[in-house]
Formats: C-alpha cells, structure tokens, sequence
C-alpha cells in the first residue's frame, strides 16, 4: 500500500481520535507534508522511536503508541506467563501528550491483562531504569523526546535490567506488529483496569528509595560538610522533569548553596524559557549564567527535559561562565572517582570506565596513569549497561564510571542508563574538591591537560531530513564505504574500522575483525592521532560527524579541529 492508500484509510476511518483528525486536516492539502507523515512507519529502534507528534504512521500519536505497545505486549507473552505476571513500570515527561501516550500503553498493555506502574506524575529516565529494577517489573516505557524541542516526543523501552531494549527484542517487537493496522488496536477501559488491579500508580515510595541509592554516590563526605556553606551551584532542570529529585538528592548530599531558577523549576511543555532545552547548548545557560553572576555561583548544572543527560558551566578567572563539552566533563568525572576512590582505598584492582566509541580519548589516558581499564561500546547507553550486566555475571571487571561524550553519565549501575541526577550530585562533590584547595573546576581541567596532553573534541551533525533525507544519509555511508579516502585534509588515513561489519582496516591492506557488535559507524584514525568518526543518529534525521584529537596546547588542538571541519562540510551541501 502507498503512503496516498494509508492517508485515505485515515482520512476515512470511524472515530479517528480528535485531536489526530485536526493534526490531518491541518496538512490535507500539502502533499509533501503528508507525503512525510505517511510514507514510512515512524521507526522503531534500539532507542525506541521519537519523532515530530501529528497524524500519519510516521509521526508520535497515539496510534503509533498503541502500535508499539501492541508490539511489545505480545513480544512479553511470546516469553511466557512469568514476563506477563511481572508488569510494566511506565514513567512520562511534561511533554505535550505525553501523560496521554503513557495512559495509552497501559490501556493496550491492559487488554492483554499485563499489569502496568504508572507515575503518579512527571518523573526522569533514569528513575523509570531505576523502577524496572525495583519493582522487578519485566520491562518500561519511558514517554520522553528527551532533549528535542517542544514538536518532539518519544517513546522508549526498558529491559528487565533496567537498561534500554537489546537490538534482537527491538527487532522482535517490530516483527509481532509488521502486519498490524494501528487504527484497529483494541485498548481497555482505564477504569476497570484500576477496578481488576492492572493498573497501579506509583510515586514517593520509589522516589525515596532511589534517593536513598543516590545517597552513596557521593565519595568523600569530609570534604563536603568542610566546604558546604562555600560552593555556590546554580541548578536549572530546563522546564523538565528533574527538579523534584535533583533538589532533595542536593539537599540529602548536604549542599547548602544551592540557588533554583524560577523561571525553569517547573516542567513546561512549550519549554518557554528555551531555545533549545538542550544542555549541550550554551543558550540553554542563558537564565542559569545571569543567576550565577548574580550570586557569584562556582558552577552551573542543567539536566535536560527527562534528567538523563547533564551539561556543566564553570566559571572563569574573568567571572565569566565557560560550557563545558560533554568530553570534558567526563574527564574531569573521571580523575576525581578515580582519585577519590584511590585516596579512600575503594578502587577495586579491577576497577573498569566504559564509554563509547565516538568519546574523547582523554579519559583512556586518566585510567592508564591509574592503571585502570576503559572498555569502548558503540554508541547508547545500552551497549554501556550490557558491559555492566556482563562484569557482574563473570567478575571480570568492576565498573567504576561510564559516559558518553553526548553528556551522559553513570556512576553507580543501581541505575542502567544515563543519570543527570547522580551526575548532578557528584560533580557538586567535585566542586566542593576543588574549592577547598581554592580552585575552580576549569583550573582541574586545566591541569589533566597538562598532564596528559590537550584533548579536543567537537560534534557536528548535519540534519536532512524526510524521505530524501534518509536517502542521502545513506548514499553518504555507502559512498564513504566504496571509496575510502586514504588522506583526510592531506594527513594520511592508518586505520579505519567499519563496524556495520565487524572489519578494521589497515593501511597495509590487511584486514582484523573487531569484537564488538555491529552498527552503521565508521571511524577513521589519521597518522597525526586524530580520529574521525561518522554515524547516522539513531533518533533524529541527522548524520553526526565526531571530530577528537590531541595536541601541545588549545590552539594547537583547535587548528586541527578546524583542519578537519572542511571534511565534514563538504556532507552538508
């Protein structure tokens, strides 16, 4: 059927929802807009699915949420009674729709009598991870888009472990619907599902007990109640979801100083406030940076909308606010565990970081001087929690810290994906480290420069979106497979490693396999230490480009940066 049949088949359909009918009519005489809604299924990944909310099979609704949730009740059935007995543990965003979307899923989940926990209100990812394990439900659904603007949102599955859905159960979940008509999935009655005992809300129960594992994340207790009533942090939860837990596992840390932004306390679905309610964004700093000047703040910490990621501002010797990158941060996070825990005697001799393949290199170099590993997965922090699940079956490894360079950070796995709220905690800690010996954290990332090289990084994602988007995201792939260059900017290429198949590539011409897992990534390693690496994301229309390399000094290392960036720029034509 093409997309103009399923259009009509909507266009057409018996009590279609309201709200989806007037998203349709809104676009009923643009072709290419409805071209965009219906001629693909809004895809559905090892991330879940997110996209622009609307009418069509290619957008978030509350079809395509029925539709997954169909999915993924008979992917639990198809493992037996004992996957359905355990339930569903559901969390949701302050998004638009997002309260509806997850009301949706338990109703679906309902009809097939699989029980679900609903959050009595808005909560973070990283305390759904935490729910999954807690409750021992056998998976969750997250409603967020995470750091997308106000047009997004999204819709994530969770593994029994906590941590996001294994690319083989995604991929089973797709197949249980491949065949299904989302207009026709039949959904319970939410109130006798209260009645019958399959739906069960949840809230300060789960969040006290996981403020309670948040508790022993800080290391160096001393240091905090000698410096507490001196370090001033400004905190912004972007208008998202993590101001409830983040305030009360500051004020259970024992962070006195901490100043809260009015303007940004509470979740707004029109994200008002923002540009962008992404931390990754200087402009996302904007009423954070005046706060701080305001109070003379040590640092700046904002957790995007679903309190997964975290971006950091310090403040520099001029009184002026620096943005750090996520690749600096996780520097930063991982000589302070790694020292702390050493200075305390807990750094396990088989003390493990893992972090992903397009991360800066820096926090590799840290663990060699301490004599610890660092282990690289491919991008999610799914792949990170599998590594975890791992150590903790074999011993092989403990795991002592794990980030991405997309400011994602994990320090203790009671969680099994990204934790702005843990993060938040310990980067206060760091901060109180510093003030104490009269620094700034900027001065301690001056000083791992100093010590093992200037590391630079930088992310570049060009956005094509729509069918021809798609299509041109993979004749790039596909053309930089064919014809790999042997020299980027005029330095020689020594090694590029394919991970669609599994092949790294050596200027020789031989061939190595590599022991990870497959993806649609490749890396580039030139003769001057820089590496480059390119990937299609896996939740927007985009296709990202990862600049890192190392040099004598700043200037030196941001020359290179630039030297590269024409590479990149030639993709965005």
């Amino acid at each position: 059927m093409g997309w103009k049949e399923t259009y009509e088949a909507w266009k057409t359909a018996n009590d279609l929802d309201p709200q989806v009918k007037a998203d349709l009519d809104s676009i009923s005489g643009d072709e290419a807009a409805l071209a965009d809604a219906f001629y693909q299924a809004i895809d559905f990944g090892t991330a879940g699915m997110r996209g622009l909310m609307g009418a069509g099979i290619n957008r978030m609704n509350i079809y395509t949420v029925r539709l997954a949730t169909e999915g993924l009740a008979r992917l639990m059935e198809a493992y037996g009674a004992k996957a359905v007995e355990r339930g569903v543990a559901i969390a949701y965003d302050g998004r638009h729709h997002s309260l509806e979307f997850a009301l949706e899923s338990a109703k679906v989940l309902g009809n097939h009598g699989i029980k679900t926990y609903v959050f009595e209100g808005v909560r973070p990812t990283p305390e759904l991870s935490y729910a999954v394990r807690h409750l021992k439900t056998y998976t969750g659904i997250m409603i967020t888009a995470s750091h997308n603007t106000k047009e997004y949102n999204g819709y994530k599955v969770y593994g029994e472990d906590g941590g996001q859905m294994t690319p083989e159960d995604a991929a089973a979940l797709t197949n249980h619907i491949k065949d299904v008509d989302p207009l026709t999935i039949p959904v319970a009655d939410l109130d006798q599902l209260k009645a019958d005992g399959l739906y069960q809300v949840i809230g300060t129960d789960v969040d006290n007990d996981y403020l309670d594992q948040v508790e022993k994340v800080t290391i160096d207790h001393d240091i905090i109640k000698e410096v507490s009533d001196e370090v001033s942090i400004v905190y912004t939860p972007l208008q998202g979801t993590g101001q409830l837990l983040v305030e009360q596992a500051f004020e259970r840390a024992g962070f006195k100083q901490v100043i809260y932004i009015d303007e940004q306390r509470e979740p707004n679905a029109d994200f008002s406030t923002l540009k962008s309610p992404n931390p990754e964004e200087a402009s996302a700093f904007e009423y954070a940076m005046a706060y701080g000047k305001k109070n003379h703040a040590d640092v700046l910490i904002a957790t995007d909308p679903d309190a997964d990621r975290m971006g950091v501002g310090v403040k520099m010797p001029d009184g002026e606010y620096r943005i750090l990158t996520g690749n600096q941060i996780g520097a930063l996070l991982t000589q302070y565990i790694l020292t702390a825990r050493s200075h305390a005697n807990d750094l396990p001799e088989n003390s493990v970081i893992v972090k992903s393949i397009v991360s800066s290199e820096l926090p590799a170099a840290i663990t060699k001087h301490f004599q610890v590993g660092t282990v690289n997965t491919l991008t999610g922090f799914k792949f990170i929690a599998e590594q975890i699940k791992n150590y903790e079956k074999t011993g092989e490894h403990t795991f002592v810290f794990g980030f991405e360079e997309s400011y994602g950070f994990l320090i203790q796995p009671f969680v099994r994906d990204k934790d702005a709220v843990q993060t938040a905690v310990l980067f206060a800690e760091l901060a109180a480290y510093y003030k104490k010996q009269g620094k700034t954290p900027y001065d301690g990332l001056l000083e791992i420069f100093q010590t093992y090289g200037h590391y630079a990084e930088k992310t570049l994602s060009v956005k094509l979106s729509g069918q021809e988007g798609a299509m041109k995201i993979a004749e790039i792939m596909s053309g930089l497979r064919s014809d790999m260059p042997s020299a980027i900017a005029g330095v020689a290429v020594e090694t590029v490693e394919d991970y669609q198949n599994a092949t790294r590539y050596l200027a020789n011409g031989e061939t190595e396999p590599i022991a990870i897992e497959k993806a649609n990534v490749l890396k580039f390693y030139l003769a001057d230490r820089t590496w480059i690496a390119v990937r299609p994301s896996g939740t927007e229309p985009k296709i990202k480009f990862y600049i890192g390399t190392v040099a004598a000094d700043d200037e030196a290392a941001q020359q290179q940066i630039s030297q590269y960036e024409a590479f990149v720029n030639q993709f965005a034509d």
